[in-house]
Order: structure tokens, then sequence, then C-alpha cells
């Protein structure tokens, strides 16, 4: 009887294992989007782009609501040619028009939604971006390169295991062929990181964010966010009205690890984040601050906040490093201390004079002043250093 328990008790682990293993397949992968780059042709071939379609146009993986065309690199309207962010074709949206994709997620993860955009015609254009009930409209006025579109990221929290990405034009132009254009969309799940020992700053490393591609050289901008529990750069928040551009060691020198925040906009560009602390206890802000490697324009100075201290540094160009350690001193006032930072200066490239750049944060860190980081050796490298010292 032990033995038939025993067999049927197996069984049923097997069983419950393989229906985790299936759910988990089913789940959405890191990466694009089935047909996210809107690459993929519908079933009549790709049109001639020669305007937009009444009704919903058919594309492969989406469903569409509204006036949507598949718009294709080169394509012309008027005097001005349509801007395609990468590949051959993006979708445009129309007056309150919109695309979506079903997905299936695991409810209550994090995920980011990145995806680039470049606006037509408007100059008030902007995209919204949902999964409700979750939802964020990004505005397209401000242009952050010379390319003429920007990759941006959003986060949203699953409430189920179904859920639905949505893209809309609030917009109502009296211009039906104005609309926002979207293209290169992709989802990652976010983690947030642990805390290293000694650091009250969560992910002060920046190396958990949202998806980036590798082909896709501006970064990915992160536009204002005051929720940070459903942050595409965990633990951190943007506090301002402009977005900071998450960047990487493929296209920008970043000062450690893989990757980094540029500060964009001057004031209109914050990051910061809610530390954990112990009131009246003295604390040391620590980073490193530099140049991202992509022409931008000297001076170069970041304002740092820990509390009630403030400080401005200026970026000491040097020819052995593209980067400096930075401090701020600070005593606690409370179990919660904000830190953040924006760039002093409004910067763009000098190779075009046009794309938005600033300093490079990274490796950000509160510890207790007076504290050290120490090295614990194992045993066995004690042992043979006591046989040395004596023998």
């Amino acid at each position: 009887m032990e033995i038939a328990s025993s067999s049927t008790k197996f069984k049923w682990v097997t069983a419950f294992l393989l229906l985790l293993a299936c759910s988990a397949a089913g789940q959405v992968q890191d990466g694009p989007l089935v047909n996210g780059n809107f690459e993929t042709p519908p079933s009549g071939g790709f049109s001639s782009g020669d305007g937009f379609s009444d009704g919903p146009s058919e594309i492969p993986s989406w469903k569409s609501n509204g006036t949507v065309e598949l718009v294709e690199s080169g394509q012309k309207q008027g005097g001005m040619i349509l801007i395609v962010p990468q590949g051959r074709h993006a979708v445009r949206l129309g007056n309150d028009a919109e695309i979506s994709q079903e997905l299936k997620v695991e409810k209550g993860s994090i995920y980011s939604i990145t995806f680039s955009a470049a606006r037509t015609c408007a100059q008030l254009e902007s995209l919204n971006v949902s999964v409700p009930p979750a939802s964020q409209t990004i505005d397209l006025q401000t242009l952050y390169s010379v390319q003429g579109w920007d990759s941006y990221a959003w986060a949203f929290q699953a409430e189920e295991d179904d859920v639905r990405v949505v893209f809309t034009n609030p917009g109502m132009e009296d211009d039906p062929t104005c609309g926002p254009i979207i293209d290169d969309i992709a989802i990652k799940k976010l983690f947030v990181p642990d805390k290293s020992k000694g650091n009250a700053v969560v992910n002060g490393d920046f190396e958990e964010g949202p998806w980036m591609f590798r082909n896709a050289s501006l970064g990915v901008l992160l536009p204002t966010n005051l929720d940070e529990e459903t942050s595409s750069l965990p633990g951190w928040i943007v506090e301002s009205n402009r977005a900071v551009r998450y960047i990487d060691t493929y296209h920008f020198t970043v000062p450690e690890g893989k990757r980094a925040i540029e500060l964009l906009s001057g004031k209109e560009g914050i990051i910061s984040q809610m530390v954990e602390t112990k009131p009246n206890k003295p604390y040391r802000l620590t980073f490193l601050f530099g140049h991202a490697g992509d022409s931008c324009k000297e001076p170069l100075a970041i304002m740092a906040f820990a509390g009630d201290q403030a400080q401005n540094i200026h970026y000491t160009p040097n020819f052995n490093s593209s980067f400096q350690n930075a401090n701020l001193n600070f005593t606690a006032k409370a179990d919660r201390t904000r830190i953040a930072f924006y760039s002093i200066y409004y910067n763009t490239r000098s190779d075009d004079m046009s794309s938005l750049c600033g300093p490079v944060v990274d490796d950000v860190r509160v510890e207790l002043s007076g504290s050290s980081r120490v090295k614990v050796f194992g045993f066995g490298f004690m042992f043979w250093l006591l046989v040395f010292v004596f023998c």
C-alpha cells in the first residue's frame, strides 16, 4: 500500500510540475512582441501607401480600431516624408484610433513596455499606452533626438494572467492624416534587485530596467512616473515633466556595469528615490558621474539632493577617464530620505546641435558615514596567511 501511495503522490507532483511548466511556457517572453516591428505583411501584402484606409486595417497579430495605416519608410505626405523608426514599416494612428494585442503574463508581476514613436504633422500629438486599467498618455511634442523619433518605456502591474496592451491616439486633429507613428514594441518582466550590503539604494547601478534593442542607438526615454511600485526603472521615479534617458554600453560610455542614466532637459528631468535611513544618523551619498561619450557639449553639471542637503557638482574632463566620483554628506531626519538628481544645464549634442543630452549618473550608494567596505576572506586564505607569518 505504501508503494502505491508513493506512486500516486509522484504522479500528482509530476502533473503539477507539468502544469506549471505549461503555464510558464504560455507566458510572453522578454523581447519584441509578435509582429512588434510591423514587418509581417498582411494577407494581401503591403499597400502602396497612398493614404489612410477607412475602418480597421489588417495588421497581423494585432487588433485595430479606427483609422489605422501601415506606413512605409520614405512614404510622402504632402511635402513631408514620414519617419519610420526602424525597418521598412510602422503603424500610424488617426484620430481616436487604436491597436492592441493580447498577452499572457504572470499575475502580480511588473512588466515594462518599450516602443518607438514619432509624430507627423501635429505639434501637440500624444500617445496613450495602456494595459487596462493602467494607462499613461505620453507627450510627443518634445523631440529628444534629431532623428525625429524616440524610444520610450512604460511599466504596469499585471492584474490578471491575460492582459491586453493598447496603443491609442487620444488626439482629435482637423487633419485626419495627422497622428503618431509607432514601431518596435517589446516587453520585459521586471525584478526589484536586492539591496547590496550596507547600501540603502535599490537598483543604484541601474542594471535592472526596460527592454533595449541592440540596434537602437538612442537609448530609452523614461517619461514622468511618480509610482515607484510600477516603474520601468525599479526603485526609481521620474518626478519631472521631461524624460530621462536609459543608456547602455553598446552605444554610450557607461561608468560601471552595462547600464546607466543620462539626465536631460535641466531641471525638467529629475530622478529620485526614497531610501531607508535611521533618524539622526550621519550618511554619505556617493555616485559616479560623467560623460556619455555622445558628443554632448560641455559644461556638464548635476545637482544632487540627499534629505535637506544639496550640492552642485561640475564634471571635470580627464584624459584617463570619462567619469569621476562624487559624494554628499547628510544627516537623516526620518526613517526615509529622498535622494535626487538633475542636470544643471540644458545640454545638446555638438554634432547635430539639436539632440538633447546631459551628464551620466551611475553606481548610486547611500551608506552610514564611517562605514567601510571590508572584504572578508575565507578560512583557507587566513589559514595559509598564518602559516606564512609564523612559519
